[in-house]
């Protein structure tokens, strides 16, 4: 299969399964609503090392629950547990330090982790709690319409309150959604992989939570030290091309890796066909995935029944 002259692999994305949160950060202008999600998705690449995976979702809502400025944020983590700690130290030391900021849950769950219960405690007994029916919030321009009862936290702060969700609910999510791009120059592979990201943040439900979208140091499972799960992606190494069994035609000189989590498998699905295809083009020799042969990910995402339909 080829697209736009760039040969797709016959090959699969492996993906796995983690808890995933939707948040809404709200403030008095879009600008400090990014300004705190940014900081709140700070060193948040990898569970490997980061402890949580999270980034902005795009595009930002249309209405929020305080009816201002407002950004989605999604973050995943292996179990609930990690997320309510996660959450509760990112939100409290990057969103309830932002000027003029507020955050609301946006992904109503069966299973919830505590935010607000535990942030309040900063009030110094000074926090108030406020219960409002979902369905009237929903109608007064809410993010996401809900039948159940929200607490929320009024905590005072410096400029004013900050006002936080008391639960935010968890789901089961989809991250590691993954495809290489191969290319005979550095320059014309980081332009591709730019057009990816670019064409990813467009779909619903999904983010890229490495630096601008692109992975440079792509990974394998395990590694020669005891104490690591994961080391260089060596087969894909322009530099190791005589020392290790390669996996890169002689005419590839870069490879950077775009990395997708999604609330569902379809929000990555979709998100990888979008990226791919915006990633083909002149000096892009083919595309590939991150595929180990089962070890990482329950998730197989095949390349090429993904991109059906539209090669050139």
């Amino acid at each position: 299969m080829q697209i736009s002259g760039t040969f797709i692999e016959d090959t699969y994305a492996e993906a796995f399964t983690m808890r995933a949160a939707r948040l809404v950060i709200t403030a008095a202008s879009e600008r400090w609503a990014t300004i705190a999600a940014r900081s709140m998705t700070g060193f948040a690449t990898s569970v490997i090392g980061c402890g949580c995976e999270a980034g902005l979702e795009g595009p930002a809502p249309e209405r929020t629950p305080d009816g201002r400025p407002g950004v989605r944020v999604l973050a995943f983590a292996r179990s609930s547990d990690v997320l309510e700690d996660q959450l509760m130290r990112r939100v409290g030391q990057c969103v309830m330090t932002s000027a003029t900021t507020a955050c609301f849950d946006d992904l109503p769950s069966e299973e919830t982790v505590r935010v607000g219960s535990l942030l309040r405690f900063f009030g110094d007994g000074h926090q108030v709690s406020k219960v409002v029916d979902g369905a009237l919030l929903s109608a007064g321009g809410g993010a996401t319409p809900t039948s159940r009862e929200r607490r929320f936290w009024r905590i005072p702060v410096m400029d004013g309150e900050f006002l936080v969700e008391d639960r935010f609910g968890v789901r089961k999510a989809v991250a590691g959604g993954n495809f290489l791009v191969l290319g005979r120059t550095p320059e014309v592979t980081l332009s591709a992989a730019e057009r990816a990201a670019e064409a990813i943040r467009k779909v619903p439900g999904v983010i890229l939570p490495f630096p601008g979208g692109i992975v440079r140091s792509g990974s394998k499972v395990g590694s020669k030290y005891k104490k690591l799960s994961a080391s260089t992606n060596s087969p894909y190494c322009p530099t190791l091309r005589g020392s290790v069994k390669t996996a890169l035609p002689d005419d590839v000189a870069c490879v950077l890796e775009i990395v997708a989590d999604g609330l569902t498998l379809e929000d990555v699905r979709r998100a990888m066909a979008a990226g791919i295809r915006a990633a083909c083009g002149d000096g892009i020799a083919r595309i590939s995935a991150g595929n180990y042969g089962g070890k990482l990910g329950k998730h197989l995402v095949h390349l090429r029944p993904l991109l059906e339909g539209t090669t050139g």
